[in-house]
């Protein structure tokens, strides 16, 4: 785990090392302070005999200075380091998450989840920074504060620095059992986040469905469930950690008290051979002791809390994308030739049944085909093996040719356009938004294609035209002009084969005539595949494809299908209001 985090430190390597190097000069500094400070309450205790000379109080206090001056210093170049490497490692690590998350496919992220992915670029990541300014300045600091510490206990005090080193095992012991105690409960945690965030996120993308059916107390509710779930693990975590304080108060006061009432003793018992001076400044020593084993603790329980975010991390970190281009891939697609050769799929090896099951469909470069079929028989699965959004589990997917697999991915999706049932626009321009096709588009080809889609005409009637700003996620332009400018979109890659997944549900029929029309007339050499729920928007296709349960059910055109398909008859029946034995005679025509 630390091996693969190590990686995101990269640049900050020096400020990683020049952080623990100045703290490491810092606890030298104040390590001396109190030996010079003996040095000085000696010189001037007139009770055990010593002679008040100016010179060498003038020598100390010099020394002192420059010394307090020198611990500053490093302190400050310390904390400034450790700024900056803390810092830039979290930008690193959310960057090394981020990118990562782009190469993945579709499987990749069904397996973790989207909330599931925020927390960890943001909750986790910030826990992890957190950990490693700890690890670079207090758990260097601590460590060789309580050493030095514990030599000068040593050097100053003699067998009263033994009374340090027996603290050390039993609290280490006690410390263990905290942490074995709490880690569990912050593995519990963490996962109760997500449903957290799942539930923010949901209601927020929802926010208009929920005021419209007034489910506000209901959505409350379910907040409050989800945040109470973590408050109570956390409770119980942060109760076992609570032990922390409290332990360590108990070390605290108890080994001062015993050096106290020791070092007074043998005072008392020494006849001058053991000085205030060298007793105070053994105390002083002890108390830096236990504030860096106090420290430590601190470290220890931020630790305990980031270990398990440090693991949620390496697993994104660790994952490799089920889908990647091979070597020497093909960069070129031919054409929009496409094959389904006896082909089945299913999201996961442990699911029982397929999404879908022995598919064989052969698409001719330039077809216009439109797919049919009721809510889960798997429409969209079918066209996401096409641009290898996923993978087929058996059998093979053939594009220009050539087995998909065969393809560098970029070169595959920039032929293969998708407008997904699921509209995106982001927040920006609607030019920026359009360039998402083709960076390089001019302003006449954004146009063009904006007519090819009939988004043109009211993109005009806006006050700013294509300069007009979409909020995010398009929530200033309406479901059928959201639609349309995804198509303008996909349009803009000037693709090998077009792939339109229920995206003109939002328009009317007549627009939906006018885009399917403009597609025959200026993109005719393009592959189009047309999903759909309305039989208008498929009529005139070359072929009709019926899915039923992951099946193909039946091909042909609109009249070989009406009256011989029930599938299609059915849909197209409920649609146009018309008896089966009045559409069988009419032949079907319905434009």
């Amino acid at each position: 785990m630390i091996k693969v985090l190590a990686k995101s430190v990269r640049e900050y390597k020096a400020a990683s090392i020049l952080s623990p190097f100045f703290v490491a000069l810092e606890v030298v500094m104040e390590c001396l302070i109190p030996f010079i400070i003996s040095k000085l309450v000696n010189s001037i205790d007139v009770a055990a005999g010593a002679t008040v000379k100016m010179s060498e109080i003038w020598m100390y206090g010099g020394i002192l200075i420059a010394m307090a001056f020198a611990s500053l210093l490093f302190g400050a170049l310390a904390g400034a380091f450790c700024a900056k490497a803390s810092a830039g490692f979290a930008k690193n690590l959310r960057k090394d998450l981020y990118y990562k998350v782009q190469d993945f496919s579709f499987e990749n992220i069904d397996k973790f989840s989207t909330p599931s992915l925020v927390t960890r670029m943001t909750t986790d990541v910030t826990n992890v920074q957190f950990a490693y300014m700890m690890l670079i300045r207090m758990a260097v600091r601590s460590p060789l504060m309580m050493v030095f510490s514990l030599v000068m206990t040593f050097v100053m005090g003699g067998s009263l620095g033994w009374i340090f080193v027996a603290v050390i095992p039993p609290l280490a012991l006690l410390l263990f059992l905290i942490a074995k105690k709490a880690m569990p409960l912050f593995h519990r945690v963490f996962k109760k986040y997500d449903n957290l965030n799942e539930s923010i996120q949901e209601n927020i993308r929802g926010m208009r469905v929920v005021k419209s059916f007034v489910r506000e107390d209901y959505e409350k509710q379910k907040f409050d469930r989800a945040a109470t779930d973590v408050q109570m693990d956390f409770t119980k975590a942060e109760r076992i950690l609570a032990w922390n304080h409290p332990i360590m108060q108990f070390f605290f006061y108890g080994v001062l008290s015993t050096v106290l009432f020791l070092g007074s003793y043998f005072i008392l018992r020494s006849n001058g051979a053991t000085s205030v001076g060298e007793v105070s400044q053994l105390i002083v020593y002890g108390m830096q002791i236990l504030m860096s084993l106090m420290m430590l603790s601190f470290v220890f329980v931020m630790l305990i809390m980031s270990v398990e975010s440090a693991r949620r991390i390496c697993e994104i970190l660790a994952e490799e994308s089920t889908i990647t281009s091979p070597e020497n891939a093909v960069t070129e697609v031919e054409n929009g030739d496409i094959d389904f050769n006896d082909v089945s799929f299913k999201y996961s090896a442990a699911a029982e049944r397929y999404a879908l099951e022995d598919v064989d469909l052969h698409i001719k470069s330039g077809e216009t085909i439109g797919i049919i079929g009721g809510t889960g028989s798997s429409k969209t699965t079918l066209v996401n093996l096409i641009s290898r959004l996923y993978d087929a589990t058996d059998g093979a997917v053939c594009v220009g040719g050539r087995d998909v697999k065969d393809y560098d991915l970029t070169a595959l999706r920039n032929s293969v356009a998708v407008v997904l049932q699921k509209n995106e626009l982001f927040s920006g321009t609607i030019k920026e938004n359009l360039r998402w096709g083709d960076a390089n588009a001019t302003d006449e080809e954004l146009v063009e294609a904006c007519k090819l889609a009939q988004a043109d005409e009211f993109i005009q009637g806006f006050p700013n035209g294509y300069d007009t700003f979409i909020e995010q996620g398009g929530t200033n332009v309406s479901g059928g002009q959201k639609q349309r400018l995804c198509i303008a979109r996909a349009l803009l890659k000037k693709p090998k084969v077009l792939i339109l997944d229920d995206s003109t549900s939002a328009v009317d029929t007549q627009t939906d005539a006018l885009i399917r029309k403009a597609f025959r007339e200026y993109i005719p050499q393009t592959t189009k595949i047309i999903i759909a729920q309305r039989t208008s928007s498929v009529e005139d296709a070359d072929r009709i494809v019926i899915m039923d349960n992951g099946k193909i059910n039946a091909i042909g055109t609109h009249k070989q299908l009406l009256g011989t398909n029930s599938i299609y008859t059915e849909v197209y029946t409920t649609q146009n209001k018309k008896s089966n034995d009045d559409m069988i005679s009419g032949g079907g025509d319905n434009e």
